[in-house]
């Protein structure tokens, strides 16, 4: 009995991830009760030694706690990586293989029922959580599932909404039902095909101070002259103000020295301003204005809101859908684009609608394999700029080697996105993480931090701080003014700084230094 309270009051004060919680938690899924009853007496070993091994770190610093309602795709992939956040997950959904199979292969505990049910939230332990995360197929029991949780215990809440009908109550929304996030995969994949159609050069964008600096991917070709260049040698050779801050080659990726040499066929991820690199493409024989016009293969939500953003542009677009009920609500919804019913896997109509004089390709089916064999197909008839969504994971080192241009994961970029939110609150005061991007296939990432008070790494020369191995400080923002950094400059408050890593789990500033 001594040794049943002292387990619970351990559970009760600290609520840590260790072997001893991880291991009841899992017991008390299973439902085992005669399991947990033999085991007892060895936990009550094991939690004494756990509480004496991390009693000073457990007061020093309170895991978070978070709720995740619904176990698809994006749940799945959000789970995995909080997973290496050191992060307490609970995951709930109705569907209890679901469950048991993220289970399995995660540290998480799981709770089978409706995540709009007070009960069971209690159950999932809403009432100590931090954040609760939605992301279930349905808006509306995502906001329901947050409405519930914020009243319950006024902890963060989170949702996934698709529906372009919500587009414009986000305000609304967030400030009259408390909801503090609200993701639109469909727009944010929408958002970075855009880019991309406006930069056609680079394979991916990310963005980063609100859109002042770029981190721009791009494939090294013979006749860029780039072929046996070292890294410190690109920006004096070129006069170009950037930064070299990745590289992936066939047997290595890394984030490179001075002297690292580049090869033709490798993928270079370089940072700078807009202006900056459009020069330095420029400079070296690339692309760098935007397309013209554009094909997509597919009338789904992505579609309709990067229509909406190309016709902004001043690009013309075709769009091919088989549903002629889509086809018609399409062009209510879009006057000014081009509304085709027919079969985008049609090579006669691809041919048809322009396809070997179009100067941007993008293929948004609801299938993987027609979106990369369309790509395939477009790429040995065409120079187009090519663009294919894939939602599937598993595969996505197959694809890379396909070679068949851009390729969008909604769920990741759904996934960064609640992840970088995740990691902000995390921070301390001092500084804030801003923006986060997992890149080089997810072996590094790219964060940038507001920096919001003094501390070891402030005013302090660069080549005078202790940095990490396998970092760079790759970009200062210092009152909208960007500026690539050399050795004798100083991280200040007030500024933003972007840092590549390979180090996974930076939420502060301060974690940048050995």
């Amino acid at each position: 009995m001594k040794n049943s309270s002292f387990i619970l009051s351990v559970i009760n004060r600290y609520h840590s991830i260790t072997f001893f919680y991880k291991y009841l938690k899992i017991l008390l899924f299973k439902n085992s009760v005669y399991s947990a009853i033999i085991s007892l007496p060895i936990f009550a070993l094991i939690g004494t030694f756990t509480y004496d091994c991390s009693h000073d770190r457990l007061l020093k610093e309170e895991i978070m706690q978070v709720i995740i309602v619904g176990c698809g795709k994006v749940g799945r992939n959000l789970a995995e990586q909080l997973q290496a956040e050191d992060i307490d997950i609970t995951l709930v959904d109705t569907v209890a293989d679901k469950i048991n199979d993220l289970c399995e292969n995660i540290d998480a505990m799981g709770i089978v029922g409706n995540g709009a049910s007070i009960n069971t939230l209690m159950e999932a332990g809403v009432d100590t959580a931090d954040i609760l995360i939605a992301v279930t197929a349905s808006d509306e029991l995502n906001l329901l599932c947050c409405l519930i949780a914020q009243k319950a215990n006024h902890c963060q809440t989170i949702a996934r909404v698709r529906n372009p009908i919500y587009g414009k109550e986000i305000g609304f929304i967030k400030e009259r039902l408390g909801v503090t996030m609200i993701i639109n995969p469909e727009l944010a994949a929408a958002q970075e095909i855009s880019r991309l159609l406006r930069f056609p050069s680079a394979i991916k964008i990310d963005t980063f101070a609100r859109g002042r600096v770029e981190l721009l991917k791009f494939k090294v070709l013979p006749e860029f002259k780039l072929d046996g260049m070292s890294v410190s040698q690109v920006s004096d050779t070129f006069r170009s103000d950037i930064l070299v801050c990745a590289i992936e080659s066939p047997d290595n990726v890394s984030i490179p020295g001075g002297d690292h040499i580049i090869h033709n066929g490798d993928m270079v991820s370089i940072l700078a301003s807009p202006l900056n690199a459009a020069s330095f493409f420029r400079k070296i024989g690339l692309k760098t204005n935007q397309v013209k016009n554009c094909i997509i293969v597919g009338g789904g939500t992505i579609s309709y809101y990067l229509t909406l953003a190309l016709l902004d542009m001043k690009i013309g677009v075709k769009i091919i859908e088989q549903n002629k009920e889509r086809c018609e609500h399409l062009s209510e919804l879009l006057p000014e684009a081009t509304i085709i019913n027919g079969d985008g896997t049609n090579r006669s109509l691809l041919l048809e609608e322009g396809l070997t004089e179009s100067e941007s390709f993008v293929t948004l089916t609801n299938l993987d394999e027609e979106n990369v064999f369309l790509a395939l197909f477009a790429k040995s008839i065409s120079d187009a700029k090519l663009v294919a969504k894939v939602n599937r994971l598993e595969f996505d080192d197959v694809i890379d080697t396909l070679d068949i241009g851009s390729i969008i994961y909604p769920k990741n970029i759904t996934a960064d996105y609640i992840l970088q939110y995740v990691r902000a609150t995390q921070n301390s005061i001092g500084s804030n993480v801003e923006t986060l991007y997992h890149i080089l296939d997810g072996n590094a990432e790219a964060l940038e931090f507001a920096i919001r008070e003094e501390s070891q790494v402030t005013d302090i020369p660069l080549t005078d701080l202790h940095l990490r191995k396998n970092l760079l400080v790759g970009c200062l923002n210092r009152n909208g003014r960007i500026r690539i950094p050399r050795g004798q400059d100083t991280i200040q408050v007030g500024d933003t700084v972007i840092i590549v890593t390979t180090h996974k789990g930076l939420r502060d500033i301060t974690d940048i230094l050995a």
